[in-house]
């Protein structure tokens, strides 16, 4: 069978209303019922659906468009899943808290998950498309293919093993005063957000030898290049909106207020008479005429110790990283000083 053209020869169009009817739907339903349930799951099985229409309506099932598609469904089914376990097991999604109840914030939550999945998705999108499988079949095995095989890989064990690393010795008791530094959170404070780039920077060279290696027109061509917009936007989204920053400071506030909780209600807990311990063993906050508040617990000291040794977001040993100069940290390990949390300030 001949490839279907749908709207356009790149299938950005049909992909758009697709996932914009679906995510509307998954809106309709938590907004009525307001409840997180499927807010996760909606994101996740829209790259589902997107790899899988794609494939089906593009009718051209080279090596290189089988493997991307099933690697998006693995990646998508997966993610899916265990979002939506893990909500259930919750019953509710804290982040959502202050706004489930505002029609148009959440909306916004919705309409930005709408661009997160087209955006991502445009790798696969454009590949399965006929303006690039018809006449592009380039074999299975180019150094681009080789390299997102791995890329892939590597992101995907490494995402999913720290998720579950992660369930499991949180519910298993793990100590609320100690930060999770058990498997690979020992060696990364934040893995799985490196993971899924891995996984889409893998996904985005897998696609790309139609390009490099084929006959493709300029547009196409360009369309094919373009697409690296995927993994930029994925590595933009983690390192400074949705990741990372909405991770990192909150984790360390909540070790700092167990150690030295507010005095009252609505109190914002500062260094002022505090003897807190900084990332690098120093203490913050001593006055001289009046004597230091002692901490709660040992909560605040474990965070400083485990970010001092733990990698934001690369895995590496602690005893490699540790030792390493800050501005190696601070540059080549992206450990930026927007991440950290101190007391008083923020």
């Amino acid at each position: 069978m001949a490839p279907t053209n749908v709207l356009d020869r790149f299938y950005l169009s049909i992909t758009l209303l697709i996932t914009v009817g679906w995510q509307l739907l998954g809106f309709a339903l938590a907004w009525t019922f307001q409840f997180d349930k499927l807010t996760d799951f909606t994101g996740g099985s829209n790259f589902f659906i997107l790899a899988l229409i794609t494939l089906l309506a593009g009718q051209t099932f080279h090596a290189r468009n089988v493997v991307v598609s099933v690697f998006v469904m693995v990646w998508a089914a997966r993610l899916a899943g265990f979002l939506l376990f893990r909500v259930l097991k919750r019953g509710s999604d804290s982040r959502f808290d202050d706004i489930r109840s505002h029609f148009l914030k959440f909306l916004a939550f919705w309409i930005g998950q709408i661009i997160w999945v087209w955006t991502v998705s445009l790798p696969l999108t454009i590949l399965n498309s006929p303006a690039i499988s018809v006449g592009s079949d380039i074999g299975f095995g180019t150094a681009a293919d080789i390299v997102g095989v791995i890329l892939w890989a590597v992101g995907w064990i490494v995402e999913s093993v720290a998720d579950v690393q992660k369930y499991y010795y949180k519910s298993s008791g793990w100590p609320k005063d100690k930060p999770l530094n058990a498997g690979l959170w020992g060696w990364s404070r934040h893995p799985p957000y490196f993971g899924e780039m891995l996984c889409w920077w893998g996904i985005w060279c897998l696609s790309i030898s139609p390009a490099t290696n084929g006959h493709l027109d300029a547009s196409s061509k360009g369309a094919q290049y373009a697409a690296i917009v995927s993994p930029i936007f994925t590595t933009l989204l983690l390192m400074f909106a949705s990741g990372v920053p909405t991770a990192e400071k909150p984790s360390a506030k909540k070790f700092f207020e167990l150690s030295y909780p507010p005095q009252k209600s609505g109190d914002n807990p500062s260094t002022d008479n505090l003897n807190v311990p900084d990332v690098e063993g120093g203490i913050q906050g001593e006055t001289v005429n009046e004597p230091a508040r002692q901490p709660a617990s040992d909560a605040w000291k474990n965070y400083a110790e485990y970010r001092a040794q733990t990698s934001i977001l690369i895995p590496l040993p602690p005893a490699i990283y540790r030792p390493l100069p800050e501005w190696i940290k601070r540059t080549v390990l992206l450990d930026w000083p927007m991440y950290e949390y101190v007391p008083g300030r923020d």
